[in-house]
């Protein structure tokens, strides 16, 4: 743990019989930063969470909030989980006020964070209408108010794109950076790898309940990168079947792909069209995705 963790998870486990869903997690989630856990359905992102929470017990590890058992500071803790559990006959705003509430607000404060959020939210016009008649994404647009209503410092979001429209998904991805520049830490878990590609500023991949990897979005790209460059050139222009330092040169649909030879540096390769006298229009190193990167992580540990 550093002195910036709010989260901590030192060798967590959890089994179901003979099933371990969490093998020996380690993780350690920095004050103000957005966190994403990431992985296929299964590799036990949800568990994880909910051992967080309070809501499954490890059969081995620990967990730490701000330094302290999760007991004595989960209170602090904003949780959308990834099951909905709103009352379907209870009003919308009736709802999120009770919910305030029970998280320690004044009836008339709760309120009065419901009605911000729900305009946030636009759904203003739906705060007297019952939980069952809103459709799923705008139902978990009201379980993430309810998640929010205390004003956490730590925000917990297990799935939150899950039913969303592409429109929606943008709101809640503008939100989520606009609570990171407030200075509030979230923990982001998601089987949507591409929806938080340049929202995390840390990531740690989960496969199978190990974390195969983790780090920033760079540090596993530039880790995983095989050295490919993508080069476009002007338009009528031909590309060479032969290049120093080139070991291979390949058609693609945008332009050209590069193969440089062990130990060429991208410079060096630039430096040989330049000295081919070719019109380069773009000339950039190919980084590989994070599914990519999931991919040769998972084959990694399974070799």
């Amino acid at each position: 743990m550093t002195s910036s963790s709010v989260l901590t998870l030192r060798g967590l486990v959890k089994r179901f019989g003979d099933f371990t869903a969490v093998n020996h997690v380690d993780l350690d989630v920095a004050s103000g930063e957005v966190h994403a856990l990431l992985g296929p359905n299964g590799a036990g992102k949800t568990t994880t969470i909910r051992m967080i929470m309070g809501m499954l017990y490890p059969d081995e590890g620990e967990i730490l909030l701000w330094g302290q058992p999760p007991q004595q500071a989960r209170d602090r803790v904003g949780y959308l989980p990834e099951a909905r559990g709103l009352y379907r006959n209870a009003r919308v705003g009736e709802l999120l006020t009770y919910l305030g509430v029970l998280k320690g607000l004044a009836p008339a404060e709760a309120q009065r964070r419901a009605e911000k959020w729900l305009a946030r939210f636009d759904l203003t016009s739906w705060t007297r209408r019952k939980i069952h008649e809103l459709s799923h994404g705008m139902q978990q647009k009201v379980q993430l108010v309810a998640a929010l209503l205390p004003d956490p410092p730590l925000i917990i979001l297990d799935e939150p794109f899950q039913g969303l429209d592409p429109v929606n998904v943008q709101l809640v991805k503008q939100l989520i950076a606009d609570l990171r520049d407030e200075g509030r830490t979230i923990l982001l878990s998601s089987h949507q790898l591409h929806q938080v590609e340049r929202l995390a500023d840390r990531i740690a991949l989960i496969h199978q309940g190990r974390i195969v990897e983790q780090g920033t979005l760079h540090d596993l790209q530039t880790r995983y990168a095989e050295g490919e460059i993508a080069v476009r050139l002007a338009e009528g222009a031909a590309m060479p079947s032969r290049l120093p330092r080139v070991a291979e040169v390949r058609p693609a649909e945008d332009g050209w792909r590069l193969i440089p030879e062990d130990g060429a540096s991208p410079q060096e390769v630039l430096e040989a069209l330049v000295a081919q006298k070719l019109p380069v229009d773009a000339f950039e190193v190919v980084l590989p995705s994070l599914e990519e990167i999931f991919l040769k992580a998972v084959a990694a540990v399974q070799a």
